[in-house]
């Protein structure tokens, strides 16, 4: 059984970085390709950025610059860096995982760590 699990989220003030994690386990982990996605207050959930198994990176509209996905092929484990956070960004980050199996890909997705970034 796939389970993902955030971590990291929190309290930060305007400009602070915040590293979030998610742990993946019940993958075929070099088949599975990661990704963040985040929900902010009044708009529907967004691509912040996806990773592939061999590390090409990926980012949604107008991520790129602040936020930094990475994965430890060891730990089976995906981080988000998110650099000079902004009000805007206070939402729910969720992970992803699409994993290649049997021929099909599945998605399998976190119940999401929050972050709220203070004025």
């Amino acid at each position: 059984q796939v389970q993902l699990v955030e971590s990291g989220g929190g309290l930060v003030q305007v400009g602070d970085s915040l590293t979030l994690s998610c742990s993946a386990s019940g993958t075929i982990w070099m088949s599975t390709s990661m990704a963040w996605y985040r929900q902010v207050p009044g708009k529907q959930r967004e691509l912040v950025a996806t990773i592939t198994p061999q590390g090409k990176s990926d980012y949604g509209d107008f991520m790129q610059g602040r936020f930094i996905i990475s994965r430890d092929n060891v730990k089976n484990l995906v981080y988000l860096q998110s650099n000079t956070l902004r009000p805007e960004d206070t939402g729910i980050y969720y992970c992803r995982a699409r994993m290649f199996y049997s021929g099909t890909y599945q998605e399998y997705w976190g119940r999401g760590t929050r972050v709220t970034v203070s004025s």
